[in-house]
């Protein structure tokens, strides 16, 4: 009993996992917003595939270099590369506690990611009145279908933005507030890259082809 005793009350036994408690909130969101991150990666995989295996599939209808503007497009991706770029100075500045300056970039990120999202609904409101909606061919349904997800977080991250702003003038930059403000960041991030995606895969890969 007493070997058992002595053995319980060792030190590799007292400084284990059980007696570390739980892991601090820091590793706990950006695990888990990861995880999120990786997720939302996977399910425009999927979307992306379905594309590649539909886009031939137009039933007579238009294919991609009658409908894509390239001139519109790269003013999209500008808006929206520059809007990542405005983000990342935002996140510099509220680490540095510099509020004016984080508002500035917050507002640029705004617009710009406003900017992209208006050209993005202009384009499919067009494309509709040219008889080019989604329900045309199984190639125009897969390219709402992905175009239009991101689009969607796009809309998301703006809103989010705009309540982040709002928590900062209210709460001041306390922590757990960076901590969702880099979550935003990586998101927005997340999103330029999917978009050189779509770029390359949709839109050049369409009109070239």
């Amino acid at each position: 009993m007493n070997t058992a005793s002595t053995a319980l009350d060792t030190p590799e036994e007292a400084t284990g996992p059980s007696a570390a408690g739980p892991a601090p909130v820091e590793i706990v969101v950006a695990y888990g917003f990861w995880i999120f991150l990786l997720s939302d990666i996977i399910m425009f995989s999927a979307l992306f595939a379905s594309y590649a295996v539909l886009s031939g599939d137009t039933a007579g209808g238009p294919v991609g270099r009658d409908l894509f503007n390239l001139q519109h497009v790269a003013i999209e991706t500008l808006c929206l590369l520059f809007s990542s770029y405005a983000c990342g100075l935002g996140s510099l500045a509220i680490d540095a506690a510099r509020l004016p300056a984080f508002y500035l970039c917050s507002a640029l990120t705004f617009i710009l990611g406003a900017t992209f999202l208006g050209l993005e609904i202009t384009e499919f409101v067009g494309m509709v009145a040219q008889g080019a909606g989604p329900t045309r061919s199984a190639f125009l349904s897969a390219f709402f279908a992905l175009v239009g997800l991101h689009g969607v977080h796009v809309s998301i991250g703006l809103i989010w933005l705009a309540f982040m702003v709002a928590q900062v003038a209210a709460q001041g930059p306390r922590d757990y507030v960076l901590r969702r403000l880099h979550c935003f960041s990586l998101f927005w991030h997340a999103l330029d890259i999917i978009w050189i995606a779509l770029l390359t895969l949709v839109y050049l890969l369409g009109v070239g082809s």
